[in-house]
């Protein structure tokens, strides 16, 4: 996530800003830009971006309930921005929790549709292509009905429960996860999303199946036997997580999360002009040179070696603090080969590649 200035008073923004914090001056994300800026209201209630003097745009008709930062030209016929522009169904706004936990989710989620407009990963909305194209839909439990986070047909669905960190946590603890995140759900879902757009419909699945297993294995067995009987015990020697060995699908979708994790927690880390260098290790694997635009890199390689070392770096910052980890998993080195699969599929989809 690289960072954005104020315009007005030189402080830095935060990527959910809808005003400087310093200054309160309003502000707007332009997914154009990618870039978060001040924005100064014209009588006519339009919008004039302090990067693009003359020009006129207008608040996403979320940025109420679901306090969405992001514009879109005053011109438009659309009502919404080209985040929230792929949800097909939100929670029952008219229960206050419900607006609170879905603006949580909404947070999250404009994280991820930034992370594919970096990446230039094809995005078709359901609206355009009601067969396969990509649909959110933000549920709330009832007392007449219950939801799963999940994938199916291009339609990413998340419990909005996942946004109530006391609710995440029992469901973390009561799965033995290391670490639960709504945005992790979000990456993990739009994974299962783009195996069928990069690989399925682009014919790799052989490969897929060479690296990942058999996705055509018995899905509804294969977890029945994973919750059962739990991972093999020497899971992490080949995955990223426990849960990526459940099926093919969950270590491809798994590993994916994983490399949004590092890419986007890289790209961060070069905004703040992070390094590390520990003065009581010389060996170049302790210290980390974070490159320049990690969404941009062209090896995997170079985005591996920073990565350990700025997880170390940071999950020890955290216990300084008494908190969890922030990465509190260890790659091996299949798990590596695995993310450096991702990134040559990622890779594949970007101008010039």
């Amino acid at each position: 996530m690289k960072l954005s200035i104020c315009r007005s008073c030189g402080e830095m923004l935060h990527f959910e800003n809808a005003a400087c914090l310093d200054c309160g001056a309003p502000l707007g994300f332009l997914p154009g830009d990618m870039y978060l800026t001040t924005v100064t209201r014209m009588p006519d209630g339009t919008l004039e971006p302090a990067s693009r003097p003359g020009e006129r745009w207008r608040p996403c008709a979320n940025a109420g309930d679901a306090l969405c930062n992001w514009l879109l030209p005053a011109a438009s016929e659309e009502e919404f921005c080209l985040a929230c522009r792929f949800n097909r169904t939100i929670p029952d706004l008219s229960v206050p929790r419900n607006v609170e936990l879905w603006s949580e989710v909404e947070a999250a989620k404009r994280r991820l549709v930034y992370a594919m407009l970096r990446f230039g990963l094809p995005m078709v909305a359901w609206r355009d292509d009601p067969e396969g194209g990509l649909a959110f839909d933000f549920l709330a439990d009832t007392e007449e009905e219950r939801f799963l986070t999940g994938h199916a047909g291009g339609v990413v669905t998340i419990n909005i429960a996942e946004a109530d960190p006391v609710e995440r946590e029992r469901r973390r603890v009561a799965l033995r996860e290391p670490l639960r995140t709504v945005l992790g759900h979000l990456r993990h879902e739009i994974a299962h999303y783009y195996w069928d757009v990069l690989v399925r419909d682009n014919k790799r699945v052989g490969t897929s199946r060479r690296v990942f297993g058999d996705d055509s294995a018995d899905y509804g067995a294969a977890l029945e036997a994973y919750y059962r009987d739990g991972p093999p015990a020497d899971w992490w020697k080949s995955h990223v997580s426990e849960y990526a060995t459940a099926h093919a699908y969950e270590d491809f979708a798994e590993t994916w999360t994983h490399y949004l994790h590092m890419v986007d927690t890289l790209d961060t880390a070069a905004s703040f002009g992070l390094q590390v260098a520990p003065g009581v290790a010389s060996h170049p694997r302790f210290s980390a040179q974070v490159p320049e635009d990690p969404y941009q890199c062209v090896f995997f390689d170079d985005l591996a070696r920073a990565w350990r070392p700025i997880t170390v770096a940071v999950n020890g910052l955290n216990r300084s603090m008494g908190q969890p980890d922030l990465y509190p998993f260890s790659l091996s080195p299949i798990a590596k080969e695995k993310l450096g699969v991702i990134h040559l599929l990622v890779r594949a989809t970007m101008p010039g590649d």
